[in-house]
């Protein structure tokens, strides 16, 4: 019955818009909306000292600071986002993209979504780590870490050439998978989702690093926000294999081990 009413859903948006439209403008939409109503949050908490005892650091970003942050990525959002989204629909195109009905099977949808996470960790993790060697750093990707107490919206705070580079981990699954549309709007959601709890700053008992194993979170990608750029480490946007593999998450186990020896002690 669900997947009957899905793919009436479906059914309505194919007949009253074209696939490029519902593969430009409706993945923007879908990009924001869940950006910045999964995003705001933690910069609420944040204000109002709501959950300070699960925030990872006692440090706070300023009101001002967090204006800059929001209107800078709506900025950047509408002048490089969605550009960037319009000019690459006839490259997906080309790859294989559909949007019509039937709708893929689960099993497809699923075993497409995972392939994804594992590809774009993987690029993902060589493009953050080649832009923390110096020049790189100091003139692109300090942008994104003028934030060394992330909040959620700070996941997509980036130089704009940091947009394009790393971005491309993003898009690769999908431009090499020619899936459907309805596979591509789930891969943005929970892409999304993943990279602002990453950043939000909290560890609440209810984080998925608490659930989900090999996966990092907002605990392990803090830790890379406020060490220096030489020493932080803590490359993968997803998991932790990668780092581990590379041993690029040396100074955060020691840490870890640390402050359990730590409580042990109390």
């Amino acid at each position: 019955m669900a997947l009957n009413l899905l793919e009436s859903v479906w059914q309505y948006l194919i007949t009253n818009f074209s696939e490029f439209q519902l593969a430009t403008l409706g993945t923007f939409i879908i990009h924001e909306s869940v950006f910045f109503l999964s995003g705001l949050p933690s910069l609420l908490f944040e204000r109002s000292g709501l959950f300070s005892k699960y925030k990872i650091q006692k440090k706070a970003n300023t009101p001002a600071s967090q204006d800059k942050c929001v209107l800078r990525l709506i900025l950047y959002h509408i002048c490089v986002n969605l550009p960037l989204m319009i000019v690459s629909y006839p490259a997906f195109k080309f790859m294989g993209l559909k949007s019509s009905v039937p709708l893929p099977p689960w099993t497809v949808v699923l075993s497409q979504i995972l392939f994804y996470f594992i590809l774009e960790d993987f690029v993902f993790y060589w493009g953050h780590r080649i832009l923390h060697t110096k020049w790189l750093y100091q003139h692109i990707h300090s942008i994104h870490h003028e934030y060394a107490t992330p909040f959620g919206l700070t996941s997509e705070y980036a130089h704009p050439a940091e947009i394009l580079f790393l971005g491309f981990a993003t898009v690769v699954g999908p431009a090499l998978t020619g899936p459907h549309l309805l596979t591509l709007w789930l891969w943005v959601v929970l892409r999304v989702l993943e990279t602002v709890e990453a950043h939000s700053g909290y560890h609440f008992p209810w984080s998925p690093s608490n659930f989900l194993p090999l996966y990092g979170g907002a605990d392990f990608h803090d830790y890379h926000h406020r060490l220096l750029y030489t020493k932080s480490g803590n490359y993968s946007s997803t998991f932790v294999y990668m780092d581990w593999l590379f041993g690029t998450d040396k100074g955060y186990r020691k840490l870890k081990a640390l402050e359990d020896e730590q409580r042990k002690q109390l």
